[in-house]
């Protein structure tokens, strides 16, 4: 077959090495990958056959910028890593003609993105979410606390536009600020008295935050791949063992209902390509609108099999065919690598 150029955005992301191997090692073609990254560290420097420096997900000149690599490497499909990364690109995708880019629409993007809108879409559609509040400044966010139950019941705050781990903290009227000098290690979600919020953030009124239950319990997600809200390929997953805000151990589950939900979800939003639903317990926390960790199979390589959908290389029914292949015998352990060179 003839070989196929995949540029992938965001190249130094946790998840680039082991997504870019999966997309050599599809056992069907060859692939030319091309790594972009606002960084000149990025992994994908040394991981790509082509690399190129691009700027911030957020920078109006993002989508030219990606726009003119693909023409000068001859990309086939945009394969984008970062939640970043993906509302320029939705806007601009008519603009890549000839070239699959791998995004849903700007408005499910959006929807996704301010996790507001992701728990009033929750609510709307009666899947379970967090009780919460989107509030500003710091005497708002100790209202909104208090009508969560503080001080009797620990909640969180997070921004309302964020990604991972980023900005979230729990507030609990038992935390020790002691404790979090000598003892916690770097990657412990910290835990703030609401007096130090209210003091840290004043009266600011230009940063929207989120003041949320406390979701509790056992992390799960659901991966899979999506046209026009139905989800053609899918599988639930543990999300375990987390450091830094990364999950570093997965198990795959055959759940069904979990399934179900995913289900309500990328029909609401009409969701296309790749997509990753989080839940802490049962609550769904988030939202991602892009490829996330995978667990491969040698025989089931859903970035492969996605970016093939995307070129029109596979029907729904056929990308739907595989479903049977996926093993909830399946484990992923995430590990630290590195590599060399000089300059």
């Amino acid at each position: 077959m003839k070989e196929l150029t995949v540029l992938i955005t965001a190249s130094g992301a946790p998840g680039s090495a082991a997504l870019l191997r999966a997309l050599r090692r599809n056992g069907e073609r060859p692939v030319r990958l091309v790594g972009t990254d606002m960084s000149p560290r990025s992994v994908g420097r040394h991981l790509c056959d082509s690399f190129h420096l691009v700027p911030a997900g957020s920078d109006p000149a993002f989508a030219d910028a990606v726009l003119e690599v693909c023409r000068r490497e001859h990309a086939d499909a945009v394969l984008p890593q970062s939640s970043f990364d993906l509302l320029a690109l939705a806007e601009a995708r008519e603009r890549f003609e000839g070239i699959a880019v791998l995004v849903s629409s700007p408005a499910a993007i959006r929807r996704s993105n301010d996790k507001a809108e992701t728990y009033a879409l929750l609510d709307e559609i009666g899947v379970r979410g967090p009780a919460w509040r989107r509030v500003r400044g710091g005497e708002a966010v100790a209202e909104a606390a208090r009508e969560l139950g503080y001080p009797g019941e620990d909640v969180c705050m997070k921004p309302v536009f964020s990604s991972g781990s980023r900005g979230f903290r729990i507030i609990s009227a038992s935390a020790d600020r002691r404790e979090q000098l000598l003892t916690n290690r770097p990657g412990v979600p910290e835990a703030i008295r609401l007096d130090d919020v209210v003091e840290l953030l004043g009266s600011d009124t230009t940063t929207e935050l989120l003041v949320m239950e406390l979701a509790t319990g056992k992390e799960r997600t659901i991966d899979g791949i999506s046209r026009g809200g139905r989800i053609l390929l899918g599988h639930a997953k543990t999300r375990e063992a987390v450091r830094a805000g990364l999950a570093m151990y997965f198990e795959t589950l055959d759940d069904l209902e979990l399934m179900g939900v995913a289900a309500r979800i990328a029909d609401e939003l009409d969701l296309d390509h790749f997509f990753n639903i989080q839940l802490v317990g049962e609550h769904v926390i988030e939202i991602n609108p892009r490829i996330s960790t995978i667990v491969y199979q040698e025989d089931l390589n859903l970035p492969y099999l996605g970016v093939k959908h995307a070129l029109g290389e596979l029907s729904d029914e056929q990308l739907a065919a595989h479903a049977p292949r996926v093993r909830t015998t399946r484990r992923a352990l995430r590990y630290f690598d590195q590599v060399e060179w000089d300059e």
